[in-house]
Parts: structure tokens; C-alpha cells; sequence
């Protein structure tokens, strides 16, 4: 499962999504606002995308960790619009019949989607600044 969302990631729902009877092992990774990137303080963020591009991108960026790893499932929600500190931007969860092919499915995928998939975010500073950050150039 693939989805781009304005609304709150039900994390439930996205586990959920990976549960099967024949995994043994399932991730879930949340990625959240934090209040500080490298030292300044963030008062949110907002995501934008081309949502046709970036579907596709994730949806190839899934048959290939099923071509690296033994997926049972697999799913990506990422939040686009608004978020405020705290809350979730992004939810990548696998399932697997064991949990060493699960956590390293759910890390690459996370890594591939933060420089391949064009999700862009805007970081909006405390000072009242802002700054676009673009796949591939933000820390980790």
C-alpha cells in the first residue's frame, strides 16, 4: 500500500496493513517533527510533491526491496500539508518471516524514499525563516 495524506498517519492502520499469518517479524518506522535541525529551532514543517511522480517513485522503490528482501507486505503513508512538531510525517512498514530481513527491508526503504521519491519539505524556523529541503540533501 502506497498513500500521500493531508490527514494524520493512523499508525495502527499501518501496521495493520503488513499483518499476515505467515510473517514472523513486522517494523514499523514513524518519522516525526522534531523542534531542532542542526541546532535551530523548527516551529513545523510542510510537504509538497508531484503526487503522480512521487507514487510512482514509491511504488517502484517497493518492487525493489521485494527484489532484495523476502516482503510479505509492504507499505509507505507519507504525509503531505502542515505538520506541527511532534507529529508523524512518515510510516514505513514490512513484514517478513524473520526480523533481521524486516529491519533492514524497512531502513533501506526509508533511506531510498529520503533521496529518490520528490517529497519536498519546508522547514519553518522560530526566527520565522523558512528553508526548502529537496530529496537526498537533508541530514539524517
Amino acid at each position: 500500500m502506497i498513500q500521500l495524506t493531508t490527514e494524520r498517519i493512523d499508525t495502527d492502520a499501518v501496521l495493520a496493513a503488513v499483518s499476515d499469518n505467515a510473517a514472523g517479524a513486522a517494523v514499523l518506522f514513524v518519522g516525526t517533527t522534531r523542534e531542532f535541525t542542526a541546532g535551530r529551532q523548527t516551529s513545523s514543517l510542510e510537504y509538497d510533491c508531484y503526487p503522480e511522480m512521487a507514487e510512482k517513485k514509491l511504488a517502484e522503490l517497493l518492487d525493489d526491496a521485494g527484489q532484495r528482501w523476502p516482503l510479505i507486505q509492504a507499505t509507505i503513508v507519507h504525509r503531505l500539508g502542515r505538520l506541527e512538531l511532534g507529529e508523524a510525517s512518515v510510516a514505513v512498514a514490512v513484514s517478513t518471516a524473520h526480523r533481521r530481513e524486516a529491519f533492514e527491508a524497512a531502513q533501506w526503504i526509508m533511506d531510498q524514499l529520503k533521496e529518490i521519491v520528490p517529497i519536498w519539505k519546508k522547514e519553518n524556523w522560530s526566527d520565522g525563516s523558512s528553508q526548502w529541503v529537496h530529496p537526498g540533501m537533508e541530514e539524517t
